[in-house]
């Protein structure tokens, strides 16, 4: 299956808009390096579009996001000839994009100037470029930005460094490549200027394969990671790299009614699979070793980066623990190594500490752990960071909360913080997480306080309108509001995309709108009304405007992660069908396996699990819950090998167009009430049978079939 993976999936963007704003990365499940073809350098961090028809060469990236930019990258072209000058302009050339071969293990690209075809196969700290000329006089072009030191030790063997990160600690951030010839370097021509160019003279050699290493650490590191690998031909790496892929892949086998969905469904599967990347290495004793940018020194255990927990919290995580708990397990070892090293728990990790956006999310990745029974070694040291988090106030901006003095002062983030109503809201879901974390290690002092704070909520919502407004540090809420305007106290969106923001106390913010009746009147106006917008706190329009205004879902912009879960609020009153065809219609309409194939930004993983959960027929509205409230499956038959050892069966008959209900759920047989599975039920295996049918089959419910609220907690 992952050969039929094509890597441009989401790739078709620009600034101003969001087809997914992915890369078309070639690695292995998450890898240290990526690699990707560079088609521009006259775009900044939209270097590559699958239209465009001009190849400038190989690129080892590390970026996340184009939002975050690019750190440690270098670009390989292959040439032939003298140019007319070295630059990337000089040195391009047109391809076929309908030719190459763009998949998750495997890259080809045949250059038309040159007819040089070549092809990458990437390792976990390195990978293999081999090449095949049909001219004379060939060689191969090195881009170094930032490059830092270049050395040969002999004809074989070229050690490059480069300084180009994006926002670390440490200014003198250094990648490191060690570079085996199979063929012999005739010559090496050094070019230097706003960037650095190398351009090496192979003679009229029809072939060259090299060999990489690659190393955050040193070049005696890059040398040890690469020579591990020299021995290894092309179809040694491809089989390789293909395994690792297959070993994720078959874990997950699904069916559909119509195949283009099961094509959609696989893609998404690559991208859960990329971030967060492996920043750690072996050394010579096969220890785990890392650098450590805060402290500018080399560090034992592992650790993780290129990750924005207010995106992936959501779904990535969640899935992890189904399916690849191995993983997840040492990821958060790798968060804690962050927080022992900077004194808080990350939030945008690339590479290091990046600081943005609201909240501290990274609680309810350690929370979902924690109720699930993953890693309770770590526990005890990862809820005292999450407490420091939530009580000290760093004196480096980009380092946990904002505002916390204040929040813990007044109950709510004043509004003369920017998006203060968002870090409110993002808080008091963090402070439940950390009550949910101590549950579990019997802190019944630090649980009871906690559970307390989670409902702070309540202290910026407006009754009058209904909806979450920012206040003063009188208590007074800012004036001049429209539902619709967006920016200034909300992240990227309105008061529309961020008052339902209570994962932790739905029945709560139920009884704070007036009950079941007006909670569903609101969600019946939230989604049966046009996608409009006031660019009132930006100034502009931003890209998530325009992608929200592009599709007509209303005002639920599932372009972004805050309407991740909103369809699954008619579930919290009882009403699940009204939601029903509106999941069914998300995934077929907004959602495909080509170039423009996501709504808005895809964000490392995060709208990919969207996709897979709700593919499934359930998704986890509230991390540290431990609960996945059931949805509408589009998947006929799906298996999934989960972590546990068992193996989940879903069958959803019949599943066509028409079929936009859920008639009746079955689980092990048994007919369930409940709108909502357990993990520790669906970790034990077994067999969901959802039965769908053409119109609602509205149910009466009682407290106990719906899901976790903190007011109505069972």
């Amino acid at each position: 299956m992952i050969e039929t993976i094509d890597t441009r999936h989401g790739t078709a963007n620009q600034h101003s808009f969001s087809n997914g704003n992915c890369l078309p990365y070639t690695g292995v499940p998450f890898g240290m390096n990526y690699f990707a073809p560079q088609t521009t350098d006259a775009k900044g961090s939209w270097w590559f579009h699958p239209e465009d028809r001009t190849f400038q060469g190989y690129r080892i990236t590390h970026q996340p996001s184009p939002w975050m930019g690019d750190f440690s990258h270098v670009l390989f072209t292959p040439i032939s000839g003298d140019l007319a000058d070295v630059s990337l302009f000089h040195a391009q050339s047109s391809y076929r994009p309908e030719e190459a071969l763009f998949r998750p293990f495997e890259l080809s690209i045949r250059q038309l100037r040159y007819n040089i075809a070549s092809t990458v196969i990437p390792s976990m700290y390195g990978g293999i470029l081999a090449i095949n000329y049909e001219k004379t006089q060939n060689g191969l072009m090195l881009t170094l930005p930032g490059a830092k030191e270049i050395t040969q030790p002999n004809d074989h063997e070229l050690q490059v460094s480069v300084v180009n990160f994006s926002g670390a600690e440490d200014d003198n951030f250094t990648f490191y490549l060690s570079i085996h010839f199979e063929k012999p370097i005739h010559s090496l021509k050094k070019v230097t200027g706003e960037k650095t160019f190398i351009v090496l003279d192979f003679g009229n050699e029809k072939t060259q394969t090299l060999h990489l290493g690659t190393s955050f650490i040193s070049f005696e590191q890059a040398t040890r990671n690469r020579l591990r690998e020299q021995e290894l031909s092309l179809a040694d790496f491809r089989q390789a790299s293909q395994s690792e892929w297959e070993n994720y892949f078959e874990r997950v086998q699904v069916e559909h009614t119509n195949p283009a969905h099961t094509k959609t469904f696989y893609h998404n599967l690559y991208r859960i699979f990329l971030f967060p990347q492996t920043f750690y290495e072996l050394d010579e004793n096969e220890e785990k070793i890392h650098y450590d940018t805060f402290n500018k020194t080399v560090k034992p255990g592992v650790l993780y980066t290129n990750n924005g927990f207010w995106d992936t919290y959501k779904t990535v995580y969640p899935f992890y623990s189904l399916v690849a708990k191995e993983k997840y397990e040492e990821m958060l070892e790798g968060f804690l190594t962050s927080y022992e090293e900077t004194g808080f728990l990350p939030k945008w990790l690339s590479p290091d500490e990046r600081g943005l956006m609201p909240g501290t999310l990274i609680d309810a990745v350690i929370a979902d752990a924690a109720v699930k029974d993953i890693r309770p070694d770590l526990m005890p040291r990862l809820l005292e960071a999450m407490k420091k988090g939530a009580t000290v106030q760093s004196d480096k901006q980009n380092y946990g909360r904002q505002g916390t003095l204040d929040y813990l002062k007044y109950g709510y983030v004043p509004s003369d913080y920017h998006e203060s109503v968002n870090h409110t809201l993002d808080y008091a879901y963090s402070d439940f997480c950390i009550s949910q974390v101590a549950q579990t290690l019997a802190d019944e002092q630090t649980a009871t306080y906690y559970a307390q704070q989670a409902l702070n909520y309540q202290n910026i919502f407006d009754t009058q309108t209904g909806f979450m407004r920012a206040k003063d540090k009188e208590g007074n809420f800012r004036e001049g509001f429209s539902p619709i305007s967006w920016g200034k106290d909300y992240a990227e969106g309105s008061t529309w995309q961020s008052s339902f923001a209570v994962y932790q106390d739905f029945q709560g913010l139920i009884n704070q709108m007036g009950g079941n009746k007006a909670f569903t009147e609101k969600l019946i106006e939230l989604c049966n009304q046009s996608p409009d917008f006031e660019v009132t706190g930006y100034g502009f329009e931003i890209h998530e405007m325009s992608e929200m205004a592009a599709i007509e879902f209303g005002q639920l912009a599932i372009s972004n992660q805050p309407s991740f879960h909103y369809p699954y609020l008619f579930s919290y009153v009882g009403k699940p069908e009204m939601a029903q065809p509106l999941i069914k219609s998300l995934l077929t309409e907004c959602f495909s396996a080509a170039t423009d194939g996501y709504p808005g930004d895809e964000d490392n993983g995060s709208m990919a699990g969207w996709y897979i959960f709700n593919s499934l027929g359930f998704y986890p509205v509230s991390p540290g819950t431990g609960e996945y409230v059931i949805g509408m499956p589009l998947v006929k038959k799906a298996t999934l090998k989960l972590s546990s050892g068992k193996t989940l069966t879903i069958n959803a008959t019949p599943n066509h167009p028409q079929q936009l209900f859920l008639q009746e759920t079955k689980f092990n047989g048994d007919v369930t009430e409940k709108l909502f599975f357990t993990h520790e039920e669906l970790s034990h295996g077994g067999t969901i049978d959802f039965t769908l049918g053409i119109v609602p089959n509205p149910k009466e419910h009682t407290a106990s079939d719906l899901p976790f609220s903190l007011s109505s907690k069972k």
